[in-house]
């Protein structure tokens, strides 16, 4: 993502000084909270090298990660929570695909090795009731 000034995909603030630190800038996410956020905006960009640098080995997917035709639309963090190595962040991400809006509704998990935050999985607690 090019432009100096140009607002983050997550809603946080200026690209540059958001998530781009660590999706362009190579620098590693502080906290859980803040890797979601950049992986969010990485899904925005479509930027799939980040989203598997990000994914945990023992959990990480086969490209392709994102989808033609999705057009992100927002995102709204609604619990972080840590305990030594180990966090969750609960999110709602909305999102339109084939014309229609949806939401994504997920609690992440994510774990802290090495001194760096890695995405393990979710689950999704609408498709749960």
């Amino acid at each position: 993502m090019s432009g100096k000034g140009q607002a983050c995909p997550c809603g946080g603030g200026i690209f540059s000084q958001c998530c781009g630190r660590y999706i362009e800038g190579g620098e590693a996410a502080p906290d859980a909270a803040a890797l979601m956020r950049s992986r969010y905006s990485a899904y925005v960009l479509r930027n799939e090298q980040y989203l598997l640098q990000t994914w945990h080995a023992r959990t990480r997917p086969v490209p392709p990660l994102t989808e033609d035709g999705v057009k992100w639309l927002g995102l709204e963090v609604k619990r972080h929570e840590t305990a030594a190595d180990s966090a969750i962040v609960e999110f709602v991400a909305r999102y339109r695909a084939d014309g229609r809006g949806h939401r994504l509704h997920e609690v992440s998990n994510f774990v802290r090795e090495q001194g760096r935050w890695w995405y393990v999985d979710g689950s999704f607690p609408e498709k749960d009731k």
